[in-house]
């Protein structure tokens, strides 16, 4: 029987949480416990939480640090599961979600899992799925290119975690936490994906912190970096650090590219009208 620690940090989502709450107790596969890891809410998110009447629901109570990372961190030190699964309390789980990724994960021999989702829009509701990715399997590589993991969807053995040493709290990375964690996982396991939509991801591009390509360009390389020093000073494989630095060239060549190609397109519009 796997035990399972669901971790949900949360800031002010009183309307949103208890469904998310309730996605989790809903699994056909019953958690240990879904740790509510506060980062300093002021509205009544605590008294929802604690409404909900279920002793597996745990709070765990902190201060305003305004980074994801660090509530998560908490919820990692506070768990007692085998297993940590990773749940932003503004998104729901469908209820097979745990099994299926149980199963993937015991067919692969892997000991981290993953999942499509349903790419919910404020406003305009589910407008398709939010990956294009269908294989069964991402590895490192895969990752390099593009954050395929959605947190929300996350499924890691707990030893994992004590290797990589949690989620990166480095401030420079701001929004980019996971990614950073899920680089450092891809060096020990691949992850098993589940391609059907198991999660119903808030999709909310207003509040997104990285607002345009090039802010979504600095924040790799930041993620980047971040991966080539913790590497470095873990011993990890050399290889994974060369990759890295591959695709920061690769970044690099496509965003110059792109400034050349860009205004040559504008020109063509305006002499030919395409």
């Amino acid at each position: 029987m796997h035990t399972v620690s669901v971790i949900i940090p949360t800031w002010n989502r009183a309307i949103l949480i208890e469904k998310a709450i309730k996605s989790v107790l809903g699994q056909t596969i019953p958690v240990l416990e879904v740790l509510i890891c506060d980062d300093g809410s002021t509205d009544n998110t605590e008294k929802i939480v604690k409404s909900i009447g279920d002793e597996r629901v745990k709070w765990v109570s902190g201060v305003r640090g305004g980074r994801p990372a660090i509530p998560r961190n908490c919820g990692i030190r506070a768990s007692k599961g085998e297993w940590l699964a990773f749940l932003d309390s503004d998104d729901e789980w469908q209820p097979e979600k745990l099994e299926k990724q149980f199963s993937l994960l015991e067919e692969l021999d892997c000991r981290a899992a993953c999942t499509n989702a349903h790419n919910f829009v404020p406003g305009k509701g589910i407008t398709g799925n939010f990956l294009r990715w269908e294989s069964r399997k991402l590895s490192f590589y895969d990752l390099l290119p593009v954050n395929q993991v959605i947190c929300s969807s996350a499924l890691l053995h707990k030893s994992l975690v004590d290797i990589v040493s949690g989620f990166p709290e480095d401030e420079t990375l701001k929004g980019c936490e996971d990614y950073a964690l899920w680089l450092r996982v891809a060096t020990q396991t691949n992850f098993a994906f589940v391609p059907e939509p198991l999660v119903t991801y808030q999709n909310d591009a207003a509040n997104s912190v990285r607002s345009s390509l090039g802010e979504e360009r600095i924040a790799r390389m930041k993620v980047f970096r971040n991966f080539a020093d913790w590497a470095e000073g873990q011993g990890i494989p050399g290889m994974y650090v060369q990759k890295v630095k591959r695709q920061v060239m690769e970044d690099y060549v496509r965003s110059k590219a792109e400034c050349v190609i860009r205004p040559v397109k504008k020109i063509k519009r305006f002499f030919c009208g395409k």
